[in-house]
């Protein structure tokens, strides 16, 4: 116990460490590209804060659990929202109001909801998996005919100041060879910390009588969540509503229709009987939650943030009771 314990440290340790690499330096060559905040929250930033997700996946289907797949990413889409940004609104109000994420919002609920029609019909196979990949490449189609042209757009008529500028201010950007040494030392460091999570939980798992579903719903889904965390909590810090609300909109949809389309093209994912009754209801609620604060535009303040806070608390209090029955 003790030996996967450490196992599980270690490797959460590798994920954070790889994980923030990789965003740096996936955040610093986009903005060197030019590509507005909310736009590299929603792609770049978000798939490489999921980049710890989808190793976990993939290593844990072929490591013949993937229910502790299924319940990472469930269970971190529950974490992103109540988590990611119920701890920053403890630090300073989330405004959502800086950008207009009504669209994202959106297109999130809906691969929410296909999840969970894909999850009734059956496991989720090669052909689900093709599925899942063919919206995400849509998605990510539409993102960069939006980013074009905004640039267009851009360069037809240059902002009159500073506040007009919708791309985050790098006095000085990073320079090419440092990107791709951030990003070489993230996509290193993935494959090693995931392993090591992976070996640990599911071993401890089994040694205790729990289910990996819970596993990957709590304790493996909370720290492959670290990397969207902290990036969020900087964003917030900095006023940049747009990066921290684009990363968790983004990373929602990603872990969807990325990791589990590459996951169901590894292996057959059946879906855990606990997951269809409970914790896919769960993250549709907790999307649902959102959409007050996006669609009307108000902050998620202090008093929203601790809401967010308790209610993900109280979800492991009812995990954790239903796994002692």
């Amino acid at each position: 116990m003790l030996q996967d314990a450490g196992l599980i440290l270690a490797g959460l340790l590798a994920l954070v460490a790889a994980g923030d690499a990789l965003v740096r330096g996936a955040e610093a060559l986009s903005l060197r590209l030019g590509i507005p905040a909310l736009i590299v929250g929603l792609t770049v930033v978000a798939f490489g804060t999921s980049a710890p997700e989808m190793v976990v996946a993939v290593v844990a289907v072929l490591s013949g659990a993937p229910a502790l797949a299924l319940g990472n990413v469930v269970g971190s889409n529950i974490a992103n929202i109540l988590l990611v940004l119920g701890l920053p609104a403890l630090l300073v109000a989330v405004r959502t109001d800086v950008a207009d994420c009504r669209k994202d919002y959106s297109f999130m609920l809906g691969t929410a909801v296909l999840l969970i029609v894909l999850a009734f019909a059956g496991p989720i196979g090669w052909p689900q998996a093709a599925l899942l990949l063919a919206v995400l490449a849509a998605m990510m189609a539409s993102q960069v005919r939006a980013a074009m042209t905004f640039r267009a757009m851009r360069a037809r008529v240059p902002p009159a100041g500073e506040e007009d500028i919708d791309i985050e201010a790098t006095p000085a950007p990073m320079s090419w060879p440092r990107i791709a040494l951030f990003l070489a030392a993230g996509l290193a460091g993935l494959p090693v910390g995931a392993q090591l999570l992976v070996s640990g939980a599911v071993d401890i798992a089994r040694v205790l009588g729990v289910s990996e579903a819970v596993i990957g719903l709590t304790l493996v889904a909370v720290g492959t969540s670290l990397p969207e965390l902290a990036t969020s909590v900087a964003a917030a810090l900095r006023g940049r509503a747009d990066v921290a609300l684009g990363n968790v909109i983004g990373s929602n949809i990603f872990n969807i229709l990325a990791i589990l389309g590459v996951a169901g093209l590894v292996g057959s994912l059946p879906m855990p009987a606990q997951m269809l009754r409970f914790d896919l209801w769960v993250m549709l609620a907790v999307a649902l939650v959102l959409g007050p604060f996006v669609f009307r535009r108000r902050q998620i303040g202090h008093i929203a943030g601790a809401a967010f806070v308790a209610l993900y608390a109280g979800y492991v209090v009812v995990l954790g009771l239903g796994a002692g029955q």
